[in-house]
């Protein structure tokens, strides 16, 4: 038996339409524990829905688990790397927004592949109003991925 008056069937019956959307689910993943429960504190207080990974090996194990909107990683990490997390994505051909958020960019691994490129890269330390504006920006489509570096 419902236990609130107010929510009658008719009320659950409600069309998906008009039901509120859901919050854009985020995975971050980062070894460094203070950027990463910096990152994802700053990402809930803004409304989204945040899991977190210590690294690539355990970021792709939640990948298999779970529907995430994007994909926030580093690069240099111990197991899994975040370009090589990008590269298992690539492989399973799950098709999901990433930002790179890392000290040093891959220049020379974008030049490899085209499909390689993240839909934004994050040089650290970034300002915490830039790396919402480019959470923002991602999850909206109005972000402008890195310009391919010609390859000589």
């Amino acid at each position: 038996m419902n236990e609130n008056p107010f929510l009658t069937e008719a009320a659950l019956a409600i069309s998906p339409l008009h039901q509120p959307l859901a919050r854009p689910r985020i995975l971050v993943v980062e070894d460094d524990i203070d950027i990463r429960h910096l990152n994802a504190e700053v990402l809930m207080d803004s409304g989204y829905h945040v899991d977190v990974a210590e690294d690539g090996e355990v970021a792709w194990d939640a990948l298999q688990l779970n529907h995430y909107d994007l994909l926030i990683t580093d690069n240099a990490m111990p197991k899994v790397t975040g370009i090589e997390l990008l590269q298992k994505l690539h492989a399973a051909r799950m098709l999901l927004p990433v930002i790179m958020a890392t000290g040093v960019v891959p220049e020379e691994v974008y030049t490899q592949s085209i499909w390689f490129h993240p839909a934004a890269t994050l040089l650290k330390p970034y300002t915490l109003a830039d790396f919402l504006r480019t959470v923002k920006d991602v999850l909206h489509g109005t972000a402008v991925p890195p310009t391919p570096l010609p390859s000589y």
